[in-house]
């Protein structure tokens, strides 16, 4: 939550944050904050606001194994989302996955009521690296690997950033391999492999940034982030002072 939406629901006027800000007594873990823009979360930071100690409200941060079939939205009229996977009692108009996966691709999935971090994360400016592992209808080659590493360019002209490509078997049928990418262009790993000819025909995210996904949760599992997949989302807090 942004600083200035969270010493507001205290009933603290904007005047106030911002003299307090200026002589430095809004303090998070012990440093003065830098900016009321900057994103905090009470349950991972200690907030001190004139040395009064703000409780605030603690985010939700979840890791989700998203299944074949489920649409990445709060709600669908037709689909399933990926909300409709967690209990009742976690469903909030206020949670929402971090960036998005296509109906037909599984994996890794963040979740959290937490806005500014999915904005942060999400932005270019981060160069969040996403992997995926991937299978195509044909076969893949180091020529691939090194268009891969100049930037494919989509049919329509297009261009994408540098992304890392690793051949993990090829035949004229079916090649596996694993490709990270920097950016979140509309379908776009699909779109990249079209470019050289192939088509993708099974597509899972197995790590976004820092984050990997838990090898002990089945499609359609969730689980709460654990304790050094948090210390993560609190870097990236400290970032966005």
């Amino acid at each position: 939550m942004r600083l200035d939406n969270l010493l507001a629901q205290e009933k603290i006027s904007r005047k106030a944050m911002k003299q307090a800000l200026l002589k430095k007594e809004i303090l998070v873990d012990g440093g003065p904050a830098t900016s009321l823009a900057q994103n905090v979360d009470t349950g991972l930071q200690e907030l001190i606001f004139k040395d009064r100690k703000i409780q605030g409200y603690e985010h939700a941060y979840l890791m989700l194994h998203k299944p074949n079939g489920v649409v990445t939205a709060s709600k669908d009229k037709e689909l399933p989302t990926v909300m409709d996977l967690l209990p009742q009692h976690l469903q909030s108009d206020q949670l929402y996955a971090i960036g998005r996966l296509d109906r037909d691709t599984t994996g890794l999935l963040l979740l959290t009521d937490n806005g500014p971090l999915g904005f942060q994360l999400l932005h270019p400016q981060f160069h969040v690296d996403k992997t995926y592992q991937v299978e195509v209808n044909g076969p893949l080659s180091s020529d691939h690997i090194q268009q891969f590493k100049d930037g494919i360019v989509f049919l329509d002209g297009t261009s994408c950033k540098p992304a890392q490509l690793e051949i993990l078997s090829s035949s004229p049928s079916l090649s596996r391999a694993t490709i990270t990418i920097s950016e979140g262009k509309f379908h776009q790993v699909k779109k990249m492999f079209l470019s050289v000819g192939v088509k993708v025909t099974a597509l899972k995210r197995v790590q976004f940034g820092d984050f990997t996904l838990d090898l002990g949760l089945a499609e359609g599992q969730y689980r709460p982030l654990n304790q050094e997949e948090l210390k993560i989302i609190k870097n990236h807090l400290t970032k966005s002072g």
